[in-house]
């Protein structure tokens, strides 16, 4: 279950520590995910072995927790597994500002995942696909009869479907397994029955199937997201006036995105700030989900564009919204091996998997929004260096008292900020 109140106050001052145990006690976490949190060896040599091939070491990142959102009436404390900084932070301040009307409202499809199988070589594109049409059930049985934990949930194959494909190759016939995954990601089952069926459907169409594996494009397992945000909200001094030009900044550059492929690829990357990182965090295929993210974003509209949607309502609201493909899982892969996914998901208290989905459409959503209005106020640079200055402290070689000191210097600096300038600085701390 999620958590009771996903506010903490001045959580950003405490120690790691201290955090640890704020989150462990509000998330009810068992002893074994507060030690994998508090090992950052997270992963031993043999489950890294396990995982993947030629394993040589493991490579750590931050894990940190997003606060204040209120998803569907009920409190999350969202894990995210990043290098960057200013993207936990600038998410959780977003999700304090939509609480007046009520926080995020999420919808999700059901989880089904499409397997392709790629037949060529067909005499008669018609007779095949009408061949495939009079077998579907059967073909579906077939699919379906083999021991299978996610078939007896209720799962399976559900549907066939077929198209002609026109290529520089010639027509081709395109198969399309729709396969309800329930709680796993699904590209195992989903390349197994692909294997399977492929020669049922030679025999059928008299052609030669080629590919046949899963897509990472999940057009039929959308996850939804809505939030309202007030003028006041928005605001940095509470004032109607100051939160209804921010809100017109926000706009202005939501068109932006909208229109341009060169603006719509960094605005969407920073949807998928929040997005991959949390992903990461618990243990997705954050590679599959980000290629269905970017595909979606081009696939309706004849060019790239915004995966968000911004506008204002009756009232001067600003409200935003997204529909994005969202193939996760809670059962399988990475997330019953990695003990600090396993210590992750039980943060979020998630029950199936289309829940992840909406949580992770929610993180992007407010990270989207964070950068937005950076954008059209202080710009990008002020919230993000302010941040980013300790990086740039330790990159300059300092260490210690010598790293919060530097920071300061650097933040407090107007203008350009470089690394040859923390460099500089260091050197003059050093010699008194």
């Amino acid at each position: 279950m999620p958590v009771e109140n996903s506010r903490f106050k001045g959580f950003f001052r405490k120690s790691v520590e201290e955090r640890r145990q704020a989150i462990a006690e509000a998330a009810n976490l068992e002893s074994k995910h507060t030690d994998a949190l508090a090992a950052y060896g997270d992963l031993d040599e043999e489950a890294a072995n396990r995982m993947i091939e030629n394993v040589i070491g493991t490579m750590s990142l931050p894990v940190g927790v997003a606060t204040n959102f209120v998803i569907d009436d009920l409190h999350y404390i969202i894990p995210f597994c990043l290098e960057e900084s200013s993207v936990v932070a600038a998410a959780s301040n977003m999700a304090k500002r939509c609480l007046k009307k009520g926080g995020f409202r999420t919808n999700s499809d059901d989880p089904v995942m499409i397997g392709q199988l790629q037949v060529l070589e067909v005499k008669d594109l018609n007779d095949a696909e009408e061949a495939i049409a009079a077998a579907s059930d059967e073909l579906i049985a077939f699919c379906n009869d083999i021991p299978s934990r996610m078939i007896s949930l209720g799962g399976g194959c559900k549907a066939i479907e077929t198209r002609q494909l026109p290529t520089p190759m010639g027509t081709m016939l395109i198969v399309h397994l729709l396969v309800d995954c329930r709680d796993a990601m699904g590209a195992n089952a989903v390349n197994t029955m692909a294997e399977r069926i492929a020669p049922k459907i030679e025999d059928l169409t008299g052609g030669r199937v080629h590919l046949r594996i899963l897509s990472n494009l999940a057009a039929h397992r959308l996850a939804r997201v809505e939030a309202i945000f007030t003028p006041e909200e928005l605001a940095n001094n509470g004032t109607p006036e100051e939160g209804r030009n921010i809100i017109e900044g926000i706009l202005e550059a939501h068109v932006f995105a909208e229109e341009d492929p060169f603006r719509a690829a960094t605005h969407n990357k920073g949807i998928m700030n929040a997005i991959s990182s949390v992903a990461v965090a618990c243990g997705q295929d954050w590679r599959a989900i980000e290629a269905g993210c970017h595909a979606w974003a081009s696939l309706n509209h004849g060019r790239y564009t915004s995966m968000s949607t911004w506008k204002k309502d009756s009232d001067g609201n600003l409200v935003g919204s997204m529909e994005l493909p969202m193939a996760v899982g809670i059962v399988g892969g990475a997330s019953k091996v990695h003990p600090v996914a396993q210590a992750n998901l039980s943060i979020l208290g998630v029950e199936s998997a289309q829940e992840l989905a909406g949580i992770m459409v929610c993180a992007g959503l407010a990270q989207n929004l964070g950068a937005l209005r950076a954008l059209s106020t202080s710009g990008i640079q002020a919230g993000h260096m302010k941040l980013h200055s300790k990086n740039m402290a330790v990159s300059a070689g300092a260490i210690g008292d010598e790293i919060e000191l530097l920071a300061q210097r650097i933040q407090q600096h107007e203008g350009v900020r470089t690394q040859t300038m923390a460099e500089e600085w260091l050197a003059e701390l050093r010699q008194g």
